[in-house]
């Protein structure tokens, strides 16, 4: 007699990965897109005065919220593009690591006043 697991799925070569890999990916992005923004609110008094959406808290309200914005922005167009795709996850995490290191570097103070 043969049983089945009801819990696991029939066909294990159609699960795929690329919502994980839109949710990675899109993170990596959004903390490099705060960390750029805020050091180039920092730098630009054009961009500082664009970015203050709400006066008592400066130019922060427009980096974080833009930033926001960025991520999920970006994490919709890719969950659309590979929800049903196998990605490969391997370069997908060097390059969100990659954004996320760059994302420190940037907010640390002595590398951001080099700049």
């Amino acid at each position: 007699m043969k049983t089945t697991d009801p819990v696991a799925p029939a066909n294990l070569s159609a699960i795929t990965n690329g919502a994980g890999a839109a949710a990675i990916l899109s993170a990596g992005i959004g903390s490099f897109a705060l960390a750029l923004l805020a050091v180039a609110a920092d730098k630009s008094t054009a961009i500082k005065s664009i970015l203050v959406f709400y006066k008592p808290t400066g130019a922060l309200s427009g980096v974080t919220t833009t930033a926001i914005l960025i991520w999920l922005l970006t994490w919709g167009i890719l969950e659309l593009r590979w929800r049903k795709k196998s990605v490969a996850l391997g370069p997908v995490g060097v390059v969100a690591f990659v954004l996320l290191g760059l994302s420190f570097l940037l907010t640390f103070p002595p590398i951001a006043d080099l700049l």
